[in-house]
């Protein structure tokens, strides 16, 4: 493993589709319908959405976005690691990347929602482990026995 980048991203390459392609589909089928809230290229190209690829050299190890759900407010998205750099701390990276990012843009808040599975126990963690705390749902999401939604305060 070389030295790992968070790089920002188009969105326009075929490894990036297929690999955004792969995670919504596997979230799909871990979650009911309804439930999944993962969001597709076309989600993920909307103007409040930045994009970061993780690159090893031209790999791409994995992945993560900042959507801004309010002023002041961001929310953690498409956290997705390729199965090779599992454990090798390309999910820390993005992470705190993001969370820089959304300091210097001067949000207070930064919010995620992610499964309630066992599946999602590895991904709840990580979050845990930098400082986010479970909370109820945030705008748009709803109360749902498949979703775990977590906080952190930046300011």
């Amino acid at each position: 493993m070389g030295e790992l980048r968070v790089v920002v991203d188009d969105l326009s390459g075929a490894e990036v589709a297929r690999f955004l392609g792969e995670h919504v589909e596997q979230l799909r089928a871990v979650t009911p319908p309804g439930s999944s809230h993962a969001l597709d290229l076309e989600g993920l190209r909307k103007p409040e959405v930045t994009f970061w690829a993780v690159r090893d050299g031209d790999v791409l190890a994995g992945c993560g976005a900042l959507k801004e759900l309010a002023p002041g407010h961001g929310e953690v998205k498409s956290m997705r690691t390729a199965g090779e750099y599992r454990k090798r701390g390309v999910a820390s990276l993005v992470l705190r990347h993001i969370v820089e990012v959304a300091t210097e843009r001067g949000y207070e808040r930064l919010s995620l929602e992610t499964g309630s599975f066992e599946f999602f126990a590895p991904a709840r963690a990580l979050y845990a482990k930098y400082g986010f705390t479970f909370c109820g749902p945030f705008p748009p999401y709803v109360e749902d026995p498949n979703s775990v939604f977590m906080t952190k305060a930046l300011a």
